[in-house]
């Protein structure tokens, strides 16, 4: 039965990568590698999953589409679009829409499209007691 449940979580994101169009070649092999991630580990969601984990991004833009707000990631020093760890949330947008009210401060936040906007897996290096693993990032805008 736990099976069962963990596949029924996955499964609104697993739907969700396979509407998404990727916008050219990288993103299409990103897609690629993330579905096969999500459907090969039950749990995708979990920090606690130390070879990668699903996270949550949202691109933080002007009605115009014409800026997008960027934090400063101190732990690896790069400018990024906000976003963070699902935690075992399996709602994706839910995490990314939380976790770019909490990074930025902004309220009243919201979803341009409940689609994904774009997708990314990228190496986080070893840092202290966790190993090198890597982020399954969903964006949204």
């Amino acid at each position: 039965m736990a099976g069962n449940r963990q596949f029924e979580a996955r499964a609104p994101l697993i739907a969700a990568l396979e509407r998404h169009t990727p916008f050219d070649p990288h993103e299409t092999s990103m897609r690629a590698r993330i579905l096969e991630f999500v459907r090969s580990n039950a749990d995708c969601f979990e920090r606690s999953l130390m070879t990668g984990h699903v996270t949550g991004s949202a691109w933080v833009v002007n009605p115009l589409r014409t800026h997008a707000l960027l934090t400063h990631h101190a732990k690896l020093n790069k400018w990024l679009q906000p976003g963070g760890h699902c935690d075992g949330d399996s709602d994706v947008a839910g995490v990314a829409l939380r976790e770019a009210g909490e990074e930025t401060g902004l309220s009243g936040l919201r979803l341009w499209s409940a689609s994904i906007f774009d997708v990314d897996a990228h190496e986080i290096p070893a840092r202290g007691v966790e190993p090198a693993h890597v982020h399954y990032d969903i964006r949204y805008l």
